[in-house]
């Protein structure tokens, strides 16, 4: 068997496995008050954070609210490395996170993205197919198998490439992400490549966004 089809079975059983634990429990209305420590870098357009290095925040309107909790809760216990982000996650109860959760899964653009997406070109196209990317990120990157996986389709190019690289990072205290399968896609790409693929995901039409908070408009 083959990498592309391993990772599509694998795909598939934490599907079913997500499947089960059920659909989100947060309140979107209770999370709009809980939002307060999110606002100052995700309600701002064009924010940039400073560590590890420079980049954009991550756009979360919009994205999945059973994604959004997973890595809320892989903040608070560690599993993805960030001394802001544990912080923050370290300092919210479950329903908190449910609740944040459901608050930015709501906030999705007025329209639709356009169908239609710039094809890549042939490098990309290559990396495309090795990852087998729309296996578990579906149709144009921005419709997942299953909730618990994100959206990728037009998030920050730059943020995108600072993630991929942290699933490469190990035995680092500040820095990275443990996740066997992001990492085992991720390992086998040279740094010029991730930043290919992170470039060209940055160009496909998808439904995340910044919303702007009034405090910052």
């Amino acid at each position: 068997m083959n990498q592309s089809m391993k990772h599509v079975l694998v795909c598939a059983v934490l599907a079913a496995t997500s499947a089960a634990w059920g659909q989100s429990s947060g309140d979107a209305a209770a999370g709009r008050s809980k939002a307060a420590m999110c606002i100052g870098c995700h309600g701002i357009v064009g924010y940039r954070a400073s560590f590890p290095e420079v980049y954009q925040v991550p756009m979360i309107s919009g994205q999945g609210a059973r994604y959004l909790s997973a890595a809320l809760q892989a903040y608070r216990k560690g599993d993805r490395r960030h001394p802001t982000m544990r912080s923050i996650a370290g300092s919210l109860s479950d329903q908190d996170i449910e609740d944040l959760a459901a608050f930015y899964a709501a906030q999705l653009p007025a329209a639709p993205p356009p169908a239609a997406a710039a094809a890549p070109d042939a490098q990309v196209a290559d990396l495309l197919k090795r990852g087998n990317c729309a296996a578990c990120h579906g149709e144009g990157l921005n419709k997942p198998i299953d909730a618990s996986y994100p959206k990728l389709a037009g998030q920050h190019g730059d943020y995108l490439y600072a993630a991929l690289r942290a699933y490469r990072v190990e035995n680092h205290p500040q820095v990275g992400r443990a996740n066997a399968i992001m990492a085992a896609q991720a390992k086998p790409y040279t740094p010029a490549e991730l930043k290919a693929l992170s470039t060209y995901i940055a160009s496909l039409p998808g439904e995340l966004q910044t919303v702007p908070n009034a405090k910052f408009r």
